[in-house]
């Protein structure tokens, strides 16, 4: 179940970051009550899972999971450039999180 919920709570992280753009700086209303309402969620997610995981892995898995899915999604949903650095970079982060899972 704290697997579960940190799972969430990245997934979540991508949602309020890619929301975040499209606030346009909070001058567009409802992205930025999206936005907010991931951020409340997230961080709900994230403080289930930190009851019983260390927060060194936690912290470290909810980022990745963030910043893997949010590079990801911004390649493929808003075009941003990438190249083959970029990817390797991303995958380099998935198998942290991998390995910081299997080793905990």
């Amino acid at each position: 179940m704290y697997w579960l919920s940190l799972f969430v709570a990245g997934l979540c992280e991508i949602f309020w970051a890619v929301g975040l753009k499209m606030t346009e700086g909070f001058s567009k209303i409802l992205p930025s009550i999206i936005t907010v309402a991931g951020m409340i969620a997230s961080f709900f997610f994230l403080s289930i899972a930190l009851k019983k995981l260390p927060l060194s892995i936690v912290y470290a898995i909810w980022t990745g999971i963030g910043t893997a899915g949010t590079v990801l999604f911004g390649i493929f949903y808003f075009h941003e450039p990438t190249s083959m650095a970029h990817l390797i970079c991303v995958a380099m982060i998935i198998c942290g999180i991998i390995g910081l899972r299997i080793l905990t």
